[in-house]
């Protein structure tokens, strides 16, 4: 492969410079200089003019590589069947389905009633919604239990604030109701009243519940939630009969429960909250199906009789274990499936309700990802999943309950003679510090050489408790094919293991996110998969702070970092209870305001902890209406990084300035922005083909 000869540095434009505001603030004794604070004013032309200036800077860098993008761009299109159809799932009489059409950004969400040979219905297109317009993103969507309505929310901008729209299927018209800041929705059985959640203006926190009935000008509020470290929702229970409230922090939750016959009632307790203490619940029958962590961090499974749900009535049904943690429940007439989560790979336990028996679907690599597909009907034997690995295609499977059989529905095509042979897939463990082993998925082409020479991309998130899911990408291909070793790092602060895995990387115990990505970094060099300089990585969002904390840890372990939309200054915003998030986040981060807590956050907080060194090259994309990291972030961590490294390798802000959290929504658009970070990537492990 030849090399790709980057711009020589004396012929590129300076970098931009920001502009230093006096801003200082006396944390707990400590004096903290922000004199960037002024980028967070969106109204400012300055703070525009500066974006607009580091995206022309960053063009130009990166300019040399332009055909390089190009040809990614051309490959990766080349691996998707744009003109596609979705498998179609059943409810109520009518099969539904998306499909996409070569030349369009957006899906199409369509209907056929009776059978798939009848006349196609359009419920959705997206792409006419989105005409004329850069952005948009589809929030809540549910139709009515007569099938003829449909509540739907969108958002034009990338801030997820979305806004409700009512559309007549019948007809094709929308209806005249638009409401703002909706972020759930759910119909009763009436086929007139709907429940709808809003959120708060400042916070974008979901904290009403509202009624109205369709055409009645009446919009009653049902519920406010004063605690601003709570969120709500509302939904339906598959059985149909029941709307469920689910009110919830990180740590704490309680959920209240309406029959769907009965809008006009009054919505009942299932048991008051109790810190640190989370539940959900589902219905069969005469009974709530409640999933709890009451007598372990795991979950148990309960079932408790729908006339009095208090805790005093709950019969176990799954015991807490401590091995195998319960993520969620689907339950239908018959059957329960649980899905859960065991060794770090997801499972799929089926129980016979009426037999009083259960299995585990089996599935075959030693690295993937399984989980639940559209399973609308309540009383099938059939039960849809979704499997996918690094090295699998996302393949949609209908699963007979009765017969334990799986048939494949559809397996995503791969165009261009993709082989699945040509690679291969592990599952390695990394020692941390504390002697705790971390999983490792690693993927790349059975012929290159595990000799210490291969370019090693290596990614990692550590967060919420949320597992990195092993997925399939096509993209992934133009890396692997070019001789890349890609790995991800199952840290703590995650969900692979469970509750502790998560408890163990978040507060007081963060750090562990940190120095178990480098151990795993370390193992992998150490056993031959990359090379020392040759090794980038990779985070997004809470991933970008692991990336931004290990970049400030060990900088010459990484030849270059990727930040996607990163969190990188924690102190600052975790300090700021206006921001979204802010608050209900202090069960992740801690709160600085606490003495003890702003210490811990105080050794990793990459913004807080940048200094005059050497540092890899580095490119960080942000985007300008992101609600969750809000751009300033990423801007002010490089105006600060430019005054202080000591080296000349590139550092590169993109914005993406009609965007949100997620990037690019159209799906042509999303390929250039990872052609970008690809042709990044390659261009500083020096390949250019």
């Amino acid at each position: 492969m030849t090399t790709l000869t980057p711009t020589a540095p004396e012929t590129l434009p300076q970098p931009p410079v920001a502009k230093r505001v006096p801003k200082l603030n006396l944390v707990h004794g400590e004096r903290r200089d922000d004199p960037y604070f002024w980028l967070r004013d969106r109204q400012d032309p300055d703070v525009k003019a500066y974006l607009d200036a580091e995206n022309a800077y960053t063009a130009t860098v990166m300019r040399p590589t332009q055909a390089l993008q190009q040809r990614l761009y051309d490959e990766m299109l080349g691996r998707i069947q744009e003109t596609d159809m979705g498998v179609p799932w059943r409810k109520d009489g009518f099969f539904y389905y998306s499909r996409t059409q070569q030349g369009q950004q957006y899906p199409i969400y369509c209907r056929k009633q009776g059978s798939l040979e009848a006349p196609e219905q359009v419920i959705l297109d997206l792409n006419a919604l989105a005409a004329g317009r850069s952005f948009l993103s589809i929030g809540a969507f549910a139709i009515s239990d007569d099938a003829n309505l449909l509540a739907y929310t969108t958002d034009f901008t990338g801030y997820r604030q979305f806004t409700l729209h009512v559309k007549d299927l019948g007809s094709g018209e929308r209806l005249p109701l638009v409401l703002e800041r909706v972020t759930s929705v759910a119909w009763a059985r009436d086929n007139r009243t709907l429940f709808y959640v809003v959120e708060d203006e400042g916070t974008k926190r979901p904290y009403r519940l509202f009624r109205h009935a369709l055409n009645s000008g009446r919009h009653d509020l049902v519920l406010e939630e004063r605690d601003e470290a709570f969120n709500i929702g509302v939904g339906r229970t598959r059985s149909g009969e029941y709307l469920i409230l689910g009110l919830g922090s990180h740590t704490t939750s309680e959920a209240r429960f309406l029959r769907a016959d009965d809008p006009q009632g009054a919505w009942r307790l299932v048991a008051p909250r109790v810190a640190e203490q989370e539940y959900d619940l589902d219905h069969r029958g005469e009974v709530f199906w409640i999933r709890t962590n009451d007598r372990g961090r795991n979950f148990r499974l309960v079932t408790a009789p729908t006339s009095d749900p208090r805790r005093e009535n709950w019969t176990e049904v799954v015991p807490q274990r401590p091995e195998v943690m319960i993520e969620g429940v689907d339950l239908f007439r018959d059957h329960a499936v649980l899905f859960e989560r065991e060794g770090g790979l997801s499972q799929l336990n089926v129980m016979d309700l009426r037999r009083n028996t259960s299995h585990c679907i089996a599935f075959p690599e030693p690295a993937y990802s399984a989980s639940p597909g559209q399973n609308e009907e309540w009383e099938s034997r059939v039960y849809r999943y979704s499997y996918e690995s690094f090295t699998t295609p996302r393949s949609v499977f209908d699963y007979d309950m009765e017969a334990r059989v799986a048939t494949l529905r559809k397996e995503q095509p791969v165009l261009g003679g993709y082989d699945r042979t040509r690679y291969a897939v592990e599952r390695v463990h990394a020692t941390a510090p504390d002697g705790v082993r971390v999983p490792i998925s690693v993927v790349y082409r059975r012929d290159v050489a595990r000799d210490g020479r291969a370019p090693l991309h290596l990614s990692g998130y550590g967060a919420y408790g949320i597992p990195n899911w092993v997925t399939f990408s096509s993209n992934r291909f133009s890396l692997l094919d070019r001789g890349f070793v890609i790995a991800i790092a199952h840290i703590r602060g995650g969900g692979e293991l469970g509750k502790a895995w998560h408890d163990d990387g978040r507060m007081q115990k963060k750090l562990n996110t940190f120095t178990d990505f480098i151990a795993s970094a370390e193992h992998l060099l150490g056993e031959g998969y990359g090379a020392r300089e040759r090794l980038v990585i990779q985070g997004g969002s809470a991933g970008g702070l692991l990336t931004g904390a290990v970049t400030n840890m060990r900088p010459e372990l990484w030849r270059a970092v990727v930040s996607k939309v990163p969190f990188l200054d924690v102190i600052n915003s975790m300090l700021d209870e206006s921001l979204p998030l802010t608050v209900g986040e202090f069960e992740e981060w801690g709160n600085p305001k606490n003495k003890d807590e702003y210490d811990v956050i105080r050794t990793y907080c990459p913004y807080s902890n940048l200094e005059p060194k050497l540092y890899p090259a580095i490119l960080i994309t942000t985007a300008f209406n992101d609600s969750q990291v809000m751009y300033w972030e990423p801007a002010k961590y490089v105006a600060k990084l430019r005054t202080l490294r000591t080296d000349t390798n590139p550092l590169l802000l993109k914005t993406n300035m009609a965007a949100g959290h997620g990037g690019a929504s159209g799906r042509y658009d999303y390929l250039r922005e990872v052609a970008f970070d690809y042709a990044f990537i390659l261009w500083q492990v020096g390949i250019a083909e």
